[in-house]
């Protein structure tokens, strides 16, 4: 196929270039242009207006702005890239040749905590902060163009819980950078389960949605086993050599502790203190049976350990 990726030089989209370059012509849409291995061209947004594109079959729309944990970023700034893009992008789409479109959204669009045991897909979106209701809004937009595309044109949206892997920037290599220096955990009192997804396992359902016919629609993304964050300190120091030592510390306390850290600029505040320690099980199941499988590839620690070996290799 010809595949068009918006975002196609970040984190999700040069994995996706490795696992996808070999059996197909991988097109690029972004605000840089390096030359890449698999690459045939990387496009401008700018260039959509133009009528010099070659035919796409499948278009990736991965470009947006990450949720940012500091709260530093401006709310008009998420809707201006995660919306507005997105808009773009799928208007295009409409008038294009192209049969596929999967949109990354992600499942803070859906909710920014899980009500009940387990996130489906048949909740009511109920996001919270700019970030995801600025992922809400493209997906409503998307959904709301539906009837007018042709029938033959199928429209996935797929909500990644926590996507990590080697080359990430985020929370876990925050939480590595706590261990590796020998500080102790503080947050063991917090018993809590999280789903996440590994970037093998992210890519291997994209390959599968490409070469399946699958039915239009919602679909998480998330390893298979939910963890928590004292198992991931113990995986973490168990790479390591080293004894976790996790410190089970009045909630309450730790609680005032991360509001503190929002007043003065912390690393640990609010929202971090929640990622951390909340509960949020994604189910996987709907994905699970459009592809046709009973697990996904990696397994939930043997995905982790790859990620945190890529820390301590650095």
């Amino acid at each position: 196929m010809n595949i068009l990726i918006t975002g196609l030089h970040g984190f999700v989209g040069s994995n996706l270039l490795t696992t996808l370059k070999a059996n197909h012509q991988i097109y690029g849409l972004d605000i840089v242009a390096p030359d890449r291995d698999g690459v045939v061209k990387t496009f401008k947004w700018a260039d959509l207006k133009t009528k010099d594109l070659p035919h796409f079959d499948t278009i990736i729309h991965l470009a947006g702005k990450a949720h940012d944990t500091k709260n530093q970023s401006k709310a008009e700034e998420y809707f201006s890239i995660n919306t507005e893009l997105t808009k773009k992008i799928f208007d295009f789409f409409k008038e294009s040749s192209a049969s596929k479109f999967i949109f990354f959204s992600s499942v803070k669009a859906a909710a920014d905590f899980v009500p009940g045991d387990i996130l489906t897909e048949d909740i009511i979106p109920a996001p919270k902060g700019p970030y995801g209701e600025s992922k809400i809004a493209a997906e409503e937009y998307i959904n709301s163009q539906l009837s007018t595309l042709n029938p033959q044109k199928k429209v996935y949206i797929f909500r990644p819980c926590m996507i990590h892997g080697p080359g990430n920037k985020g929370n876990l290599n925050l939480l590595y950078s706590v261990v590796s220096k020998g500080i102790p955990w503080p947050l063991g009192a917090f018993e809590n389960r999280r789903s996440f997804v590994s970037i093998d396992n992210l890519c291997c359902a994209v390959d599968g949605f490409l070469n399946k016919d699958i039915e239009s629609g919602i679909y998480h993304i998330a390893d298979d086993e939910a963890l928590s964050t004292n198992e991931l300190i113990e995986t973490i120091c168990e790479d390591m050599g080293r004894k976790a030592h996790i410190w089970k510390i009045n909630k309450s306390f730790m609680t005032t502790c991360a509001k503190i850290g929002n007043l003065l600029h912390l690393p640990l505040n609010t929202e971090r203190l929640n990622k951390l320690t909340e509960n949020y099980v994604v189910s996987n199941a709907k994905l699970k049976n459009a592809l046709g499988i009973n697990r996904m590839p990696v397994q939930a620690k043997d995905g982790l350990i790859k990620t945190i070996k890529s820390f301590s290799n650095k």
